[in-house]
């Protein structure tokens, strides 16, 4: 071979070398991560969805890449957030613990697939076509804890037996959660003979309004519903409900572990996990149209003892005895 010719080749090659590692970098898929909170508050969500991920064979930074887009409490950004997932591109987007923020990923992209964790039901939200076959580029997990108020007044009702009014927080900016828990809260307190009164709040200081008006409506305790608003204001809530001596439950333990009195819920961190293993499946080439959207089937009571005795109460053996865990 001439030197000429050998000088080409290798300019050739060095020149090739660059492109096959740009080629690698964009084989790697990249995920989009779509969450109405704040990451200093989803640290544990965060890995619990890694942890998912990983169950199938995905690493971050190793074979895939997350993209993060976080609304830090204002859903108005969603749509916003949602549309740059989609211009990334990336290959799925991830909407844990968010109806708005499925809703919005939903709204800008039909061929990018989109799994989502929510609380209600993704067919009456507008989700899926139904929960066995979604039929779209959307699918996911529903916690169903919109339909548990019947069980949560149930323990309010045994650990406050002389209680005749509760309040019910809610969301009004989040209608389809809200609407759901208003009617499913009134028929379980009608069911125990129990008046229910109705709470407001879509920021931080109308959360504390509602704190505060809790002694002018006269209630006896509190359920939180599921919301993530409330989830990520939650040492907000449990610092009012104490301020103000005032026992409430909640849907997700995470309110317990921060000082909260009660909870019962599916396992928020579980079920972000699912969502990793979704997305890890949707990665290796199979169909959100035909992966069936799950549903919890274990759901979980949690009890604060440490916060009972803050608040004066004493609880029932019977109670504790039906708890999955005792916060001391």
């Amino acid at each position: 071979m001439r030197r000429r010719e050998f000088i080409t080749l290798l300019s050739s090659a060095a020149a090739a070398w660059p492109l096959a590692a740009r080629a690698q970098q964009t084989a790697m898929p990249v995920v989009g991560y779509l969450y109405p909170g704040a990451p200093a508050t989803s640290t544990h969500l965060v890995a619990a969805f890694r942890k998912g991920l990983s169950e199938t064979g995905y690493v971050e930074g190793r074979n895939v890449a997350i993209e993060y887009r976080w609304a830090y409490g204002d859903d108005a950004r969603l749509p916003d957030l949602a549309a740059e997932l989609v211009h990334r591109p990336v290959a799925v987007i991830a909407t844990p613990a968010s109806t708005a923020a499925t809703l919005a990923a939903k709204a800008a992209t039909t061929a990018i697939p989109i799994v989502f964790e929510i609380g209600g039901d993704p067919v009456q939200a507008g989700l899926v076509a139904s929960l066995n076959r979604p039929g779209g580029n959307v699918t996911g997990i529903t916690s169903m804890n919109l339909q548990l108020a019947a069980k949560q007044f149930g323990f309010l009702h045994e650990l406050l037996p002389g209680a005749t009014r509760f309040a019910l927080l809610v969301n009004p900016n989040n209608p389809l959660i809200a609407e759901a828990a208003i009617t499913d809260a009134r028929a379980a307190a009608m069911a125990i003979g129990r008046q229910i009164e109705l709470l407001t709040a879509s920021t931080n200081r109308d959360i504390d309004t509602a704190f505060a008006s809790l002694v002018q409506k006269r209630a006896d305790a509190l359920l939180v519903t599921i919301d993530p608003l409330f989830n990520n204001r939650r040492v907000q809530l449990v610092t009012l409900a104490t301020h103000y001596r005032v026992p409430t439950t909640y849907a997700w333990r995470e309110s317990v572990e921060a000082g909260g009195l009660m909870s019962y819920g599916a396992n928020l961190a579980d079920l972000i996990r699912q969502v990793g293993v979704y997305t890890g499946r949707i990665l290796k080439g199979e169909k959100s149209a035909v992966l069936p959207v799950l549903r919890p089937i274990k759901f979980e009571f949690v009890i604060n003892l440490h916060t009972a005795k803050l608040l004066g109460l004493e609880v029932p053996p019977t109670l504790l005895a039906r708890a999955d865990e005792v916060i001391e």
